[in-house]
């Protein structure tokens, strides 16, 4: 294969280095109130997009197939509320034992497992791959939904504070960005379904770009933000945990959703790893900056967060090629196992 051969078949990961790049060299393009607006250009029309995209591509016997998978939402929302934070306090609890470490950065963590789940993230790299992405939505929609009511409360239980969460607004714009637009990819899909499939457009591609356009904003943000005072040790341990957390959270869903007692297919499998694993800083940063108003520490819980989002998202997309491999080599095996390489990467 020539160079240029190499270069586009692998487009989607030299994208995701010169987005960073981009992002580190001028933040404050893709940034909050930046040049980009993303608070209106990624919130709203990209995940708008996304789900749009996802209306016309999914057949609509297939989105209600995946409503009836109870198991499956189960299973997502209970990792995501019961076992995440529960793994998280027992690491920290580890931590007060072994090292010490900045208590508010702690405080963070905690809260960050707390989190619902992404609208947008876990539906593109479900889709990228190849894995269920039906199911995918609807965990991503309604895990959405339950964080509203879930999230401060699980806060409030585990760290404190008090707040109200305004569940009006947040239910609109889930509305908005991922019913509305899903119902009418939908129809557009039943209207036009002959003409769509003969054009070949290139729906997997199109949300490949706008995860690039997702991850530039994310880093641009993350990269903006001056004022996080912390001490260097505590700041680069935080990074290093949250990816080794990632990694850990990515394989024990695997390898729990893979047996073949679960009965979990290996689409369910792709589109269970990321609905799991991933949090939303959409929906986190507003409910942290709810719950804590005006606390002097706001900046300081808000790092693991900031972290975490951006590394879901770069993780993610260097792991679709080898669990998209994975999948196209096990999808008719009854015990899938992962590719060597996944755990170098």
């Amino acid at each position: 294969m020539s160079f240029l051969g190499i270069l586009i078949k692998n487009w989607f990961l030299i994208g995701i280095v010169v987005v960073i790049l981009l992002a580190k060299i001028g933040p404050g393009v893709g940034s909050k109130g930046g040049m980009l607006y993303p608070e209106i250009t990624v919130k709203y029309l990209a995940v708008s997009i996304i789900f749009f995209n996802s209306g016309i591509s999914l057949k609509t016997e297939e989105l209600a197939k995946a409503i009836y998978q109870v198991k499956l939402h189960v299973f997502v929302q209970s990792f995501t509320y019961c076992l995440f934070p529960l793994l998280v306090k027992l690491l920290i609890m580890f931590l007060d034992i072994v090292v010490p470490f900045e208590k508010l950065l702690l405080d963070g963590l905690t809260i960050l497992s707390c989190m619902p789940p992404p609208v947008s993230s876990a539906v593109i790299l479900t889709r990228a791959i190849g894995g269920n992405e039906a199911a995918a939505i609807f965990n991503s929609a309604f895990g959405s939904f339950l964080g509203i009511f879930v999230t401060p409360a699980l806060v409030l239980e585990m760290v404190g504070s008090t707040a109200h969460v305004p569940a009006s607004k947040i239910l609109i714009q889930l509305m908005c960005t991922v019913v509305l637009p899903l119902i009418v990819g939908q129809t557009v899909r039943r209207n036009y379904k002959i003409w769509l499939e003969r054009q070949h457009i290139p729906l997997s591609d199109i949300g490949s770009a706008i995860l690039l356009l997702i991850i530039y904003t994310t880093f641009c943000d993350t990269f903006s933000h001056q004022n996080l005072h912390v001490d260097n040790f505590s700041l680069i341990s935080m990074v290093l945990m949250i990816i080794i957390l990632q990694v850990f959270l990515l394989l024990l869903v695997f390898y729990i959703t893979a047996r073949s007692c679960l009965n979990f297919t290996p689409q369910d499998t792709v589109a269970l790893m990321f609905c799991c694993t991933h949090k939303s800083l959409t929906l986190g940063i507003p409910i942290i900056k709810i719950i804590f108003g005006n606390d002097d520490s706001l900046s300081i819980i808000s790092i693991p967060l900031l972290i975490y989002h951006p590394t879901q998202i770069l993780l993610g997309g260097l792991l679709v090629p080898v669990i998209g491999e994975w999948l196209s080599t096990t999808s008719h095996t009854r015990y899938p196992r992962l590719p060597s390489s996944t755990y170098y990467v």
